[in-house]
């Protein structure tokens, strides 16, 4: 099936094509459409039309309707697709330097990330996608990712150990958790209900938004915010497309795309003070662990990226 949409969206999409006068570009993600990501999205496709003055228009697929965020890298890289989002982990495979998002706790708190993201490193970042046929358009908040598990709390980094935790298809966030003493299991996100359900994994981890909107909350009982990354949704463009723009046309959609940013920015705080109210509501019990004793536990993993190519990144960040 995924196979068949695939081709579909090929030859049917028109990913950057003139519809009556207008430039249609078509944008996938794999998220609820209730989820604020997608709510930015809607307001950068408005913000698109407006300085456009209509000549520009973004048609939006949402809830993975078009793969996962994997196969929808690739349907850029061909120019069969506009724009998409994906976490930064995923692209650890396409731009190594994008891991420096999945060592656990190198992010202190939002303000450090928007540092970290506003700054040289987070445009550097953006910049080098280019490598992969992929235009880095923007960063979204995507707040703190933090552990929920079906069976009991994570209090302690012991309370992790022999537990198979789902976590973002990058080498990295993998290393995370078995510095932690847990087992990954990178699972596709359309796949971790079941996942969870059927007892494939314990547990997994994410912002309290998705948790909610996921409904895993359901199932997975335990929200303990450790608060261990900090890792931003980006907007991909497809590098074929961004560059069949015109200049003007791609000042429309940055502006529009820094727009939406600034959207998403205003939304988000709320959107997870609502989730977690929702969750706790629903019976889940939230665990605030004691970070230090995580913290201290990593720390060994930390000192393995000492002479990496990120080093000198890491470094920087540090001290912001």
């Amino acid at each position: 099936m995924r196979i068949l949409i695939i081709i579909i969206a090929m030859f049917t999409l028109a990913s950057c094509g003139e519809k009556q006068g207008k430039t249609r570009l078509t944008l996938g993600h794999t998220l609820d459409t209730r989820h604020v990501v997608h709510l930015a999205m809607e307001y950068m496709g408005e913000r698109l039309q407006h300085y456009s003055d209509g000549q520009m228009e973004l048609v939006i697929y949402p809830g993975g309707q078009l793969g996962s965020e994997r196969e929808m890298i690739e349907l850029l890289q061909i120019g069969s697709l506009s724009m998409t989002k994906v976490s930064a982990s995923p692209l650890e495979g396409f731009v190594p330097e994008m891991k420096l998002f999945s060592i656990p706790y190198l992010i202190r708190d939002r303000e450090h990330f928007w540092r970290v993201l506003d700054g040289e490193i987070g445009q550097s970042l953006l910049d080098k996608t280019a490598i992969a046929r992929l235009k880095g358009m923007g960063y979204y908040d995507a707040g703190s990712r933090s552990f929920y598990t079906s069976d009991a709390p994570i209090r302690k980094p012991d309370d992790l150990l022999g537990k198979k935790i789902r976590v973002l298809n990058s080498p990295t966030a993998m290393a995370m958790v078995k510095a932690l003493g847990g087992a990954a299991a990178p699972i596709a996100w359309g796949e971790l209900y079941a996942a969870l359900q059927q007892g494939v994994v314990d547990g997994a981890e994410n912002n309290p938004p998705s948790y909610y909107l996921s409904r895993h909350y359901e199932i997975a009982k335990y929200y303990s915010l450790d608060e261990h990354t900090f890792v931003p949704d980006i907007i991909l463009a497809s590098l074929p497309v961004w560059q069949s723009l015109s200049m003007e046309q791609q000042g429309w959609l940055s502006q529009a795309m820094r727009d939406s940013i600034e959207y998403q920015k205003s939304l988000w705080q709320k959107a997870s003070d609502d989730a977690l109210a929702a969750v706790i509501k629903a019976g889940v019990e939230v665990v605030y662990p004691d970070k230090v004793a995580f913290q201290q536990k990593v720390a060994p993993f930390h000192a393995t990226f000492d002479n990496s190519p990120v080093a000198e990144q890491i470094k920087k960040i540090k001290k912001m």
